[in-house]
């Protein structure tokens, strides 16, 4: 089998090692350095084919990525122009269902909402900033998302914007999701059973938002759908050395960074292709 060379290692290192972007933006910029690399290296097929398959398996609970790049494969050949040509295609139209998203997500918002959010969605932030270029008034609760804390990079993002944002610890969810019109999400992958995998925490978000009668929405585009049976779905841990856990011989902390969210605790998922009222088919 073909090996990496020290270019293709190092795309496949960045990959595994980003716990801050969600799905969309690192598989953006997962293509990004495919381009990069294509443009340098002008690999091998083979040696692109290597890159690809290693890629796929590198984040099993973020499905965007991985189908991002099986529709690459499909599409490749021999010649480098092509494959260049093909991360490109598919880099477009990842960006598009998130446009798409964006404007079905404004048809259906109330005036002058509180949004709750968890993590940091790309998704989501591009709604935030078109209803702050449109002048929209509205407002933001965010959660710290920890370990990794994304909730800071979304809050300094809307703080930029002049967007009115409160930060919360994560285990004060349930005490703020009353003060919010509505919760609103991303998604890391829509199973075939309408779960959605999304970071930890959320399942408590959307059983907060159930208990007070809030609807959730989850933005997810139709790069999440998976067809793997759900309960054979890996759900990523990372190192346990970002709890700064207390040393001890009894003491074994954990790190599992997503989790399953049931459908039944879900409003209405957005996608490109429309919006759907769980479990129903898309009403437009």
């Amino acid at each position: 089998m073909q090996e990496l060379d020290a270019r293709a290692e190092s795309i496949l290192a960045a990959l595994k090692a980003d716990s801050r972007s969600g799905a969309t933006q690192l598989a953006l910029n997962t293509l990004d350095q495919l381009l990069s690399y294509l443009d340098e290296v002008e690999p091998e097929g083979e040696t692109f084919l290597r890159l690809l398959a290693e890629l796929r398996a590198a984040r099993p609970s973020m499905i965007a990525i991985g189908n991002a790049l099986a529709m690459i494969e499909q599409r490749l050949s021999s010649d480098v122009q092509v494959a260049r040509q093909a991360v490109m295609d598919i880099k477009d139209q990842l960006e598009n269902a998130t446009g798409t998203i964006v404007r079905h997500a404004l048809d259906l918002l109330p005036g002058s909402p509180v949004i709750l959010t968890h993590s940091a969605s790309s998704a989501v932030l591009a709604l935030f900033r078109n209803m702050a270029e449109q002048r929209q008034a509205f407002s933001v609760i965010c959660t710290q998302s920890s370990p990794g804390f994304e909730g800071h990079s979304l809050a300094r993002a809307l703080n930029e914007l002049a967007i009115p944002v409160t930060l919360i610890t994560d285990a004060q969810m349930g005490l703020f999701v009353p003060q919010a019109d509505l919760v609103i999400t991303g998604c890391d992958t829509w199973l075939s059973n309408g779960h959605f995998i999304n970071k930890s925490g959320t399942h408590l978000l959307a059983l907060a938002a159930h208990a007070a009668g809030k609807p959730l929405w989850v933005l997810a585009d139709s790069f999440r759908n998976s067809d793997a049976d759900p309960g054979s779905v890996e759900l990523e841990e990372m190192p346990a050395e970002e709890l700064n856990a207390p040393p001890g011989d009894w003491i074994t902390p954990r790190n599992i960074y997503f989790e399953r969210v049931p459908h039944a605790l879900v409003s209405k998922r957005i996608s490109e292709l429309g919006v759907f009222s769980c479990p129903a088919e898309p009403r437009r």
